[in-house]
This record gives structure tokens, C-alpha cells and sequence, in this order.
């Protein structure tokens, strides 16, 4: 039961990302609106001008620069660590303690293009954070899948 739970939180935060731009799209739906505002409102709203704020902006960067590279590099070798790890446990007679590898898990194509697509969803999901500004994000992607596929290699072979 122990070795369940690690593995299904390992698996779940595998899915973090994911969550994390989900929860942050009903923030882009909302808008301001004022219907039949009140002659008060409109004549103090003609009296405010609007100054230019300058915010400091975030250096951008190029989406392959040496950094992300090295970051998808990572993702890459860590993966492919997961992979051989859970290969030679399920060739030994162990089984897939997380849920969505499970499915994959029937075949060794199966479970290369699972861990393949891991892989390069955690690369376009970089991309995004990117296009959008998001430059930490981007970055944070590639540290915490790398960090949880490790922590299950780490955990396979210690079990």
C-alpha cells in the first residue's frame, strides 16, 4: 500500500504542469464590464487621465538557448533512466505502480512511447510557458519532471 501511494504521488506530480495552466484559464475569461454606470462614474472616469507605468520587463531569451538544452537534455536521460528501470522490473515480474504508465505497459513500444510523449509534452508544454512569457515556467517544467522521474528510479531500485 505504501509503495501505491509513492508511486501514484510520484505520477501525480508528473501531471503538476498540466494542472497549472488548466487553473489558470478562467482568469483569462474574466473581463470588466460596467452596464448603465451611473453619470457619477462616467464624469469622474473622463477626469482620471492615464499615466504610462513602465514595468521592468523580464529579459527574454531564445526557447533553445544553452539552459533549456541542458534542461531537455535532463528530461531526456531521466526518461530514459524511468524507462529502463520500469522495462526491467516488469520483465522481472514486478508491475507498473503508476496509473497511466500501467496502460502503456503491455509492450516494450508501448512503454518507450509513453515515456517518448512524457518527454515531449514536457518540451512543447516549455514551449508554451515560453511563448507566453513565462520564462520561469518554462524553466520549472523540465526541473520537476526530472526531478520525479529520478525520484522513481530511485525508488525502483531500491525496492
Amino acid at each position: 500500500m505504501k509503495k501505491l501511494l509513492l508511486r501514484t504521488g510520484l505520477s501525480f506530480i508528473k501531471l503538476l504542469p498540466g494542472l497549472f495552466v488548466l487553473s489558470g484559464l478562467p482568469a483569462f475569461s474574466q473581463q470588466l464590464a460596467l452596464v448603465n454606470p451611473p453619470p457619477a462614474a462616467i464624469e469622474s472616469a473622463v477626469a482620471i487621465r492615464p499615466t504610462t507605468v513602465t514595468l521592468p520587463q523580464e529579459t527574454s531569451h531564445r526557447f533553445w538557448d544553452r539552459e533549456n538544452r541542458i534542461l531537455f537534455a535532463a528530461v531526456a536521460a531521466s526518461s530514459t533512466a524511468d524507462f529502463a528501470v520500469t522495462y526491467s522490473n516488469l520483465q522481472n515480474g514486478g508491475r507498473e505502480l503508476d496509473p497511466v504508465t500501467r496502460l502503456f505497459s503491455g509492450s516494450t513500444a508501448g512503454l518507450a512511447v509513453n515515456f517518448a510523449g512524457e518527454t515531449a509534452g514536457v518540451i512543447g508544454l516549455s514551449y508554451f510557458f515560453h511563448k507566453t512569457g513565462h520564462h520561469k515556467l518554462e524553466r520549472i517544467v523540465s526541473m520537476v519532471n526530472v526531478s520525479s522521474s529520478l525520484a522513481a528510479v530511485s525508488y525502483d531500485r531500491t525496492h
